[in-house]
């Protein structure tokens, strides 16, 4: 439980941090509200001294408590808080970054470009079927069973339809409807192909 608590938090810092800036700066280190016009002058509270390198940064109390407090909610209880910390700063959900946020965040990218780049390519679903040439002894069988394999053909318009070679006999179906015309067609004496 606590370590959800511990994603959600870090996946929500930048809100958190955004929230707890804004009310630095609305109500000051001390908490009391502070007028508009003196605003800028909240953001020295805000100011921690320097430590110097390596010694452990001494946080106030106040912020202890916070922290403590959030380490103690359940994952529900936090998404709640954030919620109402939204609502209550109105703050939009847009992504807010802090200014190193984003160096991390690239690796990952990268690493899913190669990934797709890599990854399979798209599979056909849809197929056209063309006729290239016909048997020119076996024209009239070719003429016959597009005549019946087509929807709408009369036996002249299968003529100048087998005549018209090489032409696209049907498209955008599926592989076994185009294999199967394909084979019917090269049986009676055309030359077709699957594309």
């Amino acid at each position: 439980m606590m370590q959800a608590a511990k994603v959600i938090v870090a996946n929500n810092y930048s809100v958190l941090t955004c929230c707890l800036r804004r009310n630095i700066l609305r109500y000051g280190a001390a908490g009391d509200l502070i007028p508009h016009q003196h605003r800028f002058y909240s953001a020295e509270a805000a100011l921690s001294t320097p430590t110097p390198d390596g010694a452990p940064k001494v946080y106030p109390e106040k912020i202890q408590s916070i922290v403590s407090e959030i380490t103690k909610l359940t994952v529900l209880e936090v998404a709640d808080l954030n919620d109402l910390l939204k609502r209550t700063l109105n703050i939009s959900d847009a992504p807010v970054m802090a200014f190193g946020a984003g160096m991390p965040a690239a690796a990952p990218a990268q690493e899913e470009d190669e990934e797709e780049a890599v990854g399979p390519a798209k599979v056909q679903t849809s197929f056209t079927v063309k006729m290239n040439k016909f048997d020119a002894a076996k024209k009239v069988a070719v003429i016959k069973e597009v005549k019946a394999l087509l929807e709408g053909f009369n036996l002249v318009q299968a003529k100048k339809f087998v005549e018209s070679c090489p032409t696209v006999v049907k498209e955008d179906i599926p592989k076994d409807e185009a294999e199967k015309l394909a084979e019917a067609l090269n049986a009676a004496g055309a030359e077709c192909v699957v594309e």
